[in-house]
């Protein structure tokens, strides 16, 4: 079961922060959480607690459900918490589901509430003798959800026996009825959450890669747009993707305009409208103040396709770009034309390599067969540097082909070579970074140009490696921090 967050006491809490009259009430709840070995065990909620699921159409009415069981009462849809619910929120929606046959995915959080509950039910049970149960207190855990407009009509199971939508002012429970009155949600919905395409207009756009090891946060491992969820003291999406974007990046993007309105689905697989910003920007990622996640990096559309992101963005991102071309003539971090580099500048390919040693053993990939450069031979970590700095190319080039992550602190220069492999080849700046620490084993991420990483003895390199890979990796051997290769040299 994935982590559940809140847990329940922290949910309850932040309950009782927003009702405090109602802390007396619910004391007996609390110390019931208290008690329980592990806060997070949902399992071993004690049957008197249960959640429930208020869903509200665009008509502002709430669903509930009469049958047989409960004497011909309305009750909105509810059950006990099982151990696979991701939650007490996960808890109302599989109620919703079962009883209902409406999916998550046809409802959508309020931007008041999100996961937390709207409100917290208490009344008191009779003793069952026959079950030999004496008399409690029942709990229950009630969250809003709004009703999606093209969601499905109620589908509901045999024993169900009508669907009644009854208004505010009608719903049974008076401190449900109070709290829905007071915070009036309407049923229409609107974004909550809201994110930005930054683009150069040159073709590129700046991406976040997210952090893999945390399951519980939206698109995990992903390159993403930055953005995220609206806070109470934010008045519109504007102010929420502004103030995401200093606090996620100290990034500042002057003209952002609305582009669209896209839905995405949540960890809990409810539906999250989010407002799409786009702006213009063309600074160093490496130079902002990142975070969250792993990085940021400018990436083109056409290496959109062999990066980790979810379809739903890739798609996003491509509509975009197709809307807005790149300008005719130009190329990715500067202007095309005279003025590009001083008269008689020959410019120069940078490319960079990770230099892996563990126990006196390196790290080499074997290239595809059908790799368009040096296929079938061994090679380092390597890419080519956009505009970018090296470090921060590095790190992308890790993660991407190998799942890798490297901080840019803990790499040093170790050996630079200087090629050209013919005369009419472009002369290449080949640096080679060591890295002092990393996290993960490395994949294969990109199995079209790499189907094998082994760890070498570095004096006993395998046959056939790249040539000047092997130029390097004596270097560093031999302590020399500079190679040249294919240059004439003249007496």
């Amino acid at each position: 079961m994935p982590p559940v967050l809140p847990r329940p006491r922290a949910l309850v809490s932040a309950y009782l922060d927003r009702n405090p009259a109602e802390r007396d009430a619910l004391a007996g709840f609390l110390t019931t959480l208290d008690a329980l070995g592990d806060p997070a065990d949902l399992a071993a909620l004690p049957g008197h607690i249960t959640c429930g699921a208020v869903v509200v159409d665009r008509h502002r009415r709430v669903l509930h459900l009469r049958d047989e069981a409960s004497g011909g009462i309305p009750l909105h849809p509810g059950g006990r918490v099982e151990a696979a619910d991701a939650g007490l929120p996960a808890t109302a929606l599989r109620a919703v589901a079962e009883k209902a046959g409406i999916p998550a995915s046809f409802l959508v959080l309020t931007s008041e509430f999100a996961d937390a509950p709207i409100d917290i039910g208490v009344r008191d049970t009779a003793p069952d003798p026959l079950r030999g149960e004496p008399a409690r207190r029942h709990y229950d855990v009630r969250f809003v959800f709004l009703l999606a407009d093209d969601a499905p009509a109620p589908a509901l199971p045999e024993e169900a026996a009508d669907v009644v939508w009854l208004p505010f002012e009608e719903v049974p429970s008076p401190s449900l009825r109070r709290k829905l009155v007071a915070s009036g949600p309407d049923g229409t919905v609107v974004p909550a959450n809201a994110s930005a395409i930054v683009h150069d207009g040159r073709g590129r756009y700046l991406l976040h890669l997210r952090d893999a090891d945390k399951p519980w946060i939206w698109e995990p491992g992903c390159w993403a747009l930055l953005g995220g969820g609206r806070e109470p003291q934010d008045r519109s999406p504007y102010d929420t993707v502004v103030r995401e974007l200093a606090e996620e990046a100290g990034l500042a993007v002057a003209g952002l305009e609305p582009y669209a309105v896209e839905h995405v689905v949540s960890t809990l697989g409810t539906r999250v409208p989010i407002q799409l910003f786009t702006g213009r920007w063309n600074g160093d990622p490496a130079r902002l103040r990142l975070t969250e996640g792993v990085m940021l990096a400018w990436v083109r559309p056409e290496q959109f396709p062999h990066m980790t992101m979810l379809e739903s963005t890739r798609e996003l991102l491509e509509r975009h770009a197709a809307e807005h071309p790149a300008p005719a003539g130009a190329f990715v971090g500067e202007e095309a034309g005279p003025s590009a580099a001083p008269s008689g500048t020959v410019p120069n390919v940078v490319g960079v390599h990770l230099y892996l040693e563990r126990g006196g053993q390196v790290l080499l990939g074997l290239r595809h067969p059908d790799s368009a450069y040096a296929g079938g031979s061994w090679h380092v970590l390597a890419g080519h540097c956009e505009a970018e700095a090296a470090t921060a190319c590095l790190v992308r080039e890790a993660y991407e082909e190998a799942g890798l992550v490297i901080d840019p602190a803990d790499v040093d220069l170790v050996h630079t070579v200087h090629m050209r492999e013919r005369p009419s080849a472009a002369p290449r700046v080949q640096l080679f970074f060591r890295a002092r620490h990393w996290e993960g084993v490395p994949e294969l991420r990109e199995p079209d140009k790499c189907v094998a990483w082994q760890w070498w003895d570095a004096k006993d390199l395998p046959e056939p490696t790249v040539p000047y890979t092997r130029a390097a990796l004596d270097g560093i051997r031999a302590g020399r921090a500079y190679t040249e290769l294919g240059w004439t040299r003249h007496p």
